[in-house]
């Protein structure tokens, strides 16, 4: 059986996932043309291993090697009764693209908002990132939601 014919299965990232979170960080980075820096990098890694912080990370493996990852966070909001579920990173790799693996990484957040009893599981994506929003536009609905951000001058 070769790489490409392995089973994917999703669970949450391990500190022993690091290098392979770490490449493919960088490249979702690249891909949304930002730097977010070593600072912000390892305070992230960090909080997905803290457990009074509700940010997490599951990676899609073959049981050897790591696809991709997904970042997501539980928080209250205005408009539910229970918190809602925020999809805040979803990564796979170039060369395992096309396999479902995006799907699966999603499909892994819904069950865990299902079982926090969220009421919503939401994300956003670039309007240029076509080739995801084939995937989004296959499995969720699109709300017609235009994001506006400031940015905030705060002491680190």
């Amino acid at each position: 059986m070769t790489t490409t014919q392995l089973p994917v299965f999703v669970r949450e990232v391990k500190q022993a996932d690091l290098q392979a979170w770490s490449d493919y960080w960088a490249q979702y980075q690249a891909f949304y043309q930002v730097d977010l820096g070593s600072t912000i990098t390892e305070r992230t890694w960090a909080r997905f291993f803290d457990p009074a912080e509700p940010m997490h990370c599951a990676v899609a493996t073959d049981g050897e090697q790591i696809f991709g990852f997904v970042h997501y966070v539980f928080h209250r909001s205005t408009w539910g009764r229970n918190d809602f579920c925020y999809l805040e990173d979803l990564f796979v790799s170039p060369s395992a693209r096309g396999r479902m693996i995006g799907k699966r990484l999603i499909e892994f957040v819904h069950d865990q908002a299902r079982q926090q009893r969220c009421d919503r599981l939401y994300w956003h994506t670039q309007e240029t990132n076509k080739t995801a929003q084939r995937l989004y536009d296959w499995i969720a609905e699109k709300p017609g939601v235009i994001e506006y951000r400031m940015s905030l001058d705060v002491a680190h």
